[in-house]
């Protein structure tokens, strides 16, 4: 309701201006620092004087005397030295967020968004980096789709890459397997867990003998990206049944997929071939003749020497998306193709580009994905027959988020170059790079994952992880940890009797879905707390405490609201009854706005017209989250309205208020602060149980 009132004062008041005044001007509002001042500021008279030239308070009262009725404004004053102060018609915006509070998500409408996040190594088991990017990346479809957008989520799966290429060395030449026995190996529940180990093993092999790895590597890589032999064969079975146990676990954090577009596609479908030919048609790309990327097919660079000298972030350990011999060799132009004639990952992430936004001229195949979890249709790119009853995907006509780490932020810019290059500079504007930092521990976090840390590692901030060491926290684990840590939690806030039953007769089903819904909650809202740009040390006993910026903080005081109702109904069975609480709200005439507008209106009601604008603006941190690809803005939100509840819950005793219009109207405020609280979480992936 704040964002749908400041957006209706924002195009009244640019209207008066360029009506009056003549003059066209983007219209900034900020709130101010006291409610006494008013619900939404204005600096525009400003910017005005400066055109003007004329005093801006001046401006300002000539605004505020012209401007007119802004519906849900109740005045506009001056205020300093030309602030224009707008005061909302509290009784209206109550009736207006009590509408807003029982509709329903927004129509999706418009053009197509595309979302692609996770986008994990097919090669070993995930992390609790790649849980980052996967939150951060459902929370904005989740986000985007609330404010009415068309999204389409997709899951990029690098399985011809220089990551799956090690663990299938691992397997074939240092532990001599043959492809059946991975096969066999594959079917195993570990079977992640096994391949995690043995890339931090082969990545140790390779070490040895750089000679051997680059010899190694190539071939393999190049029997892969053709789909010929063995090691085609291994790669397949490893990153398909690694796919699979992604999917569960991503799965265990409430996030889904459309489509998985499989790098082998890019390749076998020839679509690399077409961006080939499409960059050098364009010029954009030329054979190096000479210099260490001789053979290579390069794309010109002109960055400045301080981004360049950053290339090495291709290997981002956390995520190894390419590999690290290949940086070694780059200067100022980026290498497309390498000298072997194997293609490169941002080479290949450029052709996907041009398909994301139906620049192509091609089409992927579709099919189901087999290895699901229950209930899920995932659909998949191949390069088999398609299934007729395939939705439409790709041909993105909005934008595209690319949700990637930062340090893989200048293989971003090179595809955008590429992007435009090719002529297409509104797609590269569109095509939105969502950056994070890395995931790293707490130095106790990490000792009580059975780290052994040195006496400087214990000293530090945080301790640093690396999947290509070994050196990590696997989400599954993460989450187990989580999950034991909650349940032990509610069980000793609700201990069972000798007979091993919860006294207040809650089961052990009931308690173990309340410390999964306490655990995930604990984990993403951790990871959306922080800022994009904020490098995170995760902790335990921070991320489950049920005091402070945390989840369980959040889903505490949606639990204290439903126990309004709870022990309302002891008091009162009525309650029980949403017929009963209507007709109660229709006798006291609460559903219509000038009801409420005694328990708003007046200075020493304040704390409830506060917590009301509040319960009201969830629609502003969405705006704001969009706006800014930043989806902090709603954990912020969360976090404020859960404590002015609270603040609210123990300065007003509801039940027993004295004054029945009054009980009624604080009952109706506690109603719709669960509701939006509920919806705000909801819009991180969090669930509100019903007991903590």
């Amino acid at each position: 309701m704040y964002q749908a009132l400041t957006n209706r004062l924002r195009t009244a008041l640019a209207g008066y201006i360029r009506e009056k005044y003549g003059v066209e001007l983007a219209i900034a509002l900020e709130r101010p620092p006291k409610i006494e001042m008013g619900e939404a500021a204005s600096p525009v008279c400003f910017e005005l004087a400066k055109r003007l030239k004329k005093a801006p308070r001046l401006i300002a009262q000539e605004i505020a005397n012209g401007l007119g009725t802004v519906e849900g404004i109740a005045k506009v004053e001056v205020a300093g030295g030309g602030y224009l102060n707008a005061y909302f018609d509290r009784a209206a915006f109550w009736a207006g967020a009590r509408a807003e509070q029982g509709g329903e998500r927004k129509a999706a409408i418009g053009k197509k968004t595309i979302v692609e996040h996770t986008s994990i190594n097919p090669n070993k088991a995930a992390h609790i980096g790649h849980v980052r990017n996967a939150v951060l990346g459902d929370t904005m479809v989740r986000v985007l789709r609330h404010a009415g957008n068309r999204v389409q989520i997709q899951n990029y799966i690098d399985n011809t890459g220089v990551q799956v290429a090690d663990v299938v060395i691992g397997f074939l030449q240092m532990e001599q397997r043959t492809p059946i026995g991975v096969k066999m190996m594959a079917m195993e529940p570990m079977f992640d867990y096994y391949c995690w180990d043995l890339y931090a093993k082969a990545t140790n092999f390779f070490a040895e003998d750089k000679a051997r790895a680059e010899k190694l590597r190539s071939a393999t890589l190049r029997a892969i990206e053709e789909g010929k032999g063995e090691d085609a064969e291994v790669a397949q079975v490893v990153a398909d049944a690694i796919v699979g146990s992604h999917l569960r676990t991503m799965a265990r954090l409430d996030i889904h997929y459309d489509l998985l577009a499989r790098e082998s596609e890019i390749l076998h479908l020839k679509f690399w071939d077409a961006a080939f030919e499409m960059l050098k048609k364009s010029g954009a790309i030329h054979l190096a003749t000479t210099g260490k990327m001789a053979g290579c097919w390069v794309m010109p660079w002109e960055e400045e020497k301080k981004e360049t000298s950053v290339i090495n972030t291709e290997t981002a350990e956390s995520t190894e998306d390419t590999q690290k011999s290949e940086d070694e060799e780059n200067s100022q132009d980026k290498i497309i193709v390498r000298s072997n004639g194997t293609v490169t990952y941002v080479g290949k992430d450029i052709a996907y580009q041009l398909w994301k936004f139906g620049l192509l001229g091609k089409d992927f195949y579709y099919r189901k994905w087999p290895n699901v979890p229950e209930g899920e249709t995932v659909w998949a790119t191949t390069s088999g027959k398609s299934d007729p009853a395939a939705p439409h995907f790709g041909e993105a006509a909005s934008c595209v988020y690319n949700v990637i780490d930062a340090r893989q932020a200048y293989l971003q810019k090179v595809v955008a170059a590429g992007l435009r290059a090719l002529g297409h500079g509104e797609a590269a504007e569109r095509s939105i790079h969502l950056s994070y930092e890395i995931v790293a521990l707490t130095p106790r976090c990490a000792a009580e994952m059975g780290y052994e840390l040195t006496s400087e590692e214990a000293k530090k901030p945080y301790v640093e992880v690396s999947g290509r060491k070994g050196f990590g926290v696997k989400a599954d684990d993460l989450l187990d940890k989580l999950e034991a840590a909650a349940l032990d939690e509610v069980q000793s806030r609700h201990p069972a009797n000798f007979e091993g039953f919860a006294l207040d007769l809650w089961t052990t089903v009931e308690q173990s879905e309340t410390a999964h819904a306490i655990a995930i909650g604990a984990l993403r809202f951790y990871l959306l707390k922080f800022t994009r740009t904020s490098v995170i040390a995760f902790d335990f006993r921070d991320a489950l405490s049920f005091e402070g910026e945390t989840g369980p903080y959040c889903q505490y005081a949606v639990v204290r609201a439903r126990g309004i109702w709870r022990r309302g109904a002891e008091i009162s069975p009525e309650m029980t009854s949403e017929d009963n609480i209507a007709e109660a709200a229709r006798i006291l005439e609460l559903s219509q706005p000038e009801a409420a507008r005694k328990f708003l209106d007046t200075s020493e009601n304040n704390d409830l017209w506060e917590l009301s604008l509040l319960a009201g603006s969830l629609d502003h941190a969405v705006e704001a989250a969009i706006g800014t690809q930043e989806p902090a803005f709603v954990a912020k939100y969360a976090f404020q309205l859960a404590q002015a509840f609270n603040n609210f819950y123990h300065k007003h005793h509801i039940l027993s208020e004295a004054d029945e219009q009054k009980r009624a109207f604080l009952l109706r405020l506690t109603e719709l602060v669960e509701a939006q609280l509920v919806r705000a979480l909801g819009l991180m992936g969090i669930e509100a149980p019903e007991k903590m």
